[in-house]
Parts: C-alpha cells; sequence; structure tokens
C-alpha cells in the first residue's frame, strides 16, 4: 500500500503538492536564514524517507525568506553544549537525511538563493541538480568558526568542486558567486530571475519520467560512484538489464521507433 504525507505532522518544512506530481519542500525558518536545528534535520528524514513509496514524482527543494539555509544552527549547538559522542550522533542524523535525499530514488532539484552556507551546502549537494539565483553565494566558514564539517562536505562537496577548492574554502573562508560558482561545479544552472522557476520547470520535465527509471538515475549513478570500475560496470548492466526492459517503457520506444516522438534537436541559437 502507497504511503501517504500529512504536511500537517511537518512544523520546521513547508510542503506543498503540484498536479505533476511535484513536491515542493521549502525550508520555513527564515528568521534564522533556514539554519538547520536538529528538528529540521529529522523532519528532512522523515519526508525523504516517505517520499519514494508516496508518488513523489520529483522534488523541488528550497528555502522561505531571503537565503536557502545557513548551515548548523550554531546558537542551538552554542545552548545544548553537547559531548562529543552526542554531536557525533547529531552528525549521523545529518548524513541519513542527506543520503535519503541522494539515494532515495526521487529527483530533488534545488532552487538556490541568498547563503547557501556550511551545512546549507551540505544540504544543497545532497541535491541531484541545483538551480542558483543571482543572489546566490556559497562557503564553508567552518575554519573561521572552530569547527569541522559533518554534513558530507568532505564527500559532496569535494565530488563537486575538487578537494583543493575544498580545502581553501574551509582553510579561508572562500565565497564563491555568480559565473564562477557554476564554473567549477557548484550548481548546473544560473538564472537572474526567479531560481524556483526554472526548478520547478526542471522538476516537472523530471516527474515526466519513468518512475523506474528517475529512480534507477538518482540512486544507482550514485551508488555506482562508490564502487570499483569493474563493480560499477557489472551494476550498470544489472540496472539496465532491469530498466531497459520495463514493460512501462514500450510505449515510448514504439513512438520513438513510428519517429511520433519528439528529437533531441541542438539548442537555438
Amino acid at each position: 500500500m502507497a504511503l501517504t504525507i500529512d504536511p500537517a505532522r511537518f512544523t520546521n518544512l513547508k510542503l506543498d503538492e503540484d498536479p505533476s506530481g511535484v513536491w515542493t519542500v521549502t525550508l520555513n525558518r527564515p528568521a534564522k536564514r533556514n539554519a538547520l536545528d536538529i528538528d529540521t534535520i529529522e523532519e528532512l528524514i522523515a519526508f525523504f524517507a516517505d517520499a519514494p513509496r508516496a508518488g513523489v514524482k520529483a522534488v523541488v527543494l528550497a528555502g522561505a525568506g531571503d537565503h536557502f539555509c545557513a548551515g548548523l544552527d550554531l546558537i542551538e549547538h552554542h545552548d545544548a553544549d553537547r559531548s562529543p559522542a552526542d554531536f557525533m550522533h547529531v552528525c549521523l542524523r545529518w548524513h541519513e537525511a542527506f543520503n535519503k535525499m541522494e539515494y532515495g530514488g526521487v529527483p530533488v532539484i534545488a532552487a538556490l538563493k541568498g547563503a547557501v552556507v556550511g551545512g546549507g551546502l551540505e544540504l544543497a549537494s545532497a541535491a541531484h541538480v541545483r538551480v542558483m539565483d543571482a543572489t546566490t553565494y556559497f562557503a564553508l566558514p567552518e575554519g573561521q568558526r572552530g569547527l569541522f564539517t559533518g554534513g558530507g562536505a568532505t564527500i559532496r562537496v569535494t565530488d563537486l568542486v575538487g578537494k583543493a577548492r575544498m580545502i581553501d574554502m574551509m582553510l579561508t573562508g572562500r565565497v564563491y558567486q555568480g559565473q564562477e560558482a557554476v564554473d567549477i561545479g557548484m550548481a548546473q544552472y544560473r538564472v537572474e530571475g526567479s531560481s524556483m522557476d526554472l526548478a520547478m520547470e526542471l522538476a516537472r520535465k523530471a516527474a515526466a519520467n519513468l518512475p523506474l527509471t528517475n529512480f534507477a538515475i538518482c540512486s544507482a549513478v550514485s551508488h555506482m560512484q562508490n564502487m570499483s570500475a569493474l563493480d560499477a560496470a557489472y551494476a550498470e548492466a544489472v540496472v539496465a538489464g532491469v530498466v531497459n526492459t520495463q514493460p512501462d517503457a514500450r510505449a515510448r520506444l514504439a513512438a520513438f521507433a513510428d519517429k511520433s516522438a519528439a528529437r533531441v534537436r541542438p539548442n537555438a541559437e
């Protein structure tokens, strides 16, 4: 039986469902620049744990107010005065949330604006596609705060920009924005208007794909990156064997064969 997601269960996330099957998940702590406290992390886990079985076809991840996410809620962290073991478990919950995003099989499109900093960048890097607007800036200020990344930056941000840039960001507080941020891999798209508009357009395109195909794209690729080349080649063949023979693909293949399907064309100049 399919699961049902009840938006009323969520406090720090605002959930909206589009008729196309796209859900908008909005971090809803604008007064805190959408900083991630433990309650928000638990809500992210709850949503992304259920999304694949609840018929969610794609997700637009956004932030309320002027910023996407300013990272770890440092006030909560300071006031909690956690032990090393306590904070280790907090970090493991962050990993749980972000792994469910990256490996869950539902396309996640991040609509970025303002601060995408520290844990906010770790969150954004767990999305499959990132769209930034003209206000967006990226940073990892942990070095200046006496901290170290705990939500996967050493994995995902390094994958995006490379080890040297990631270390530079942490050591010096370097900020990336504008076209330079796209050029180094922080985002795939940059818009002058609202990042939400393009993020929703991309999410609806993805939602029109077959769910099993999206599941493979949004989970298998990440898993294969963790394998040896030989193991990844074997896994790719197995996944392709399942996905490329799915019954729901027959109509799409037939449309290609009879030339009624849209063809891939170069972009207009």
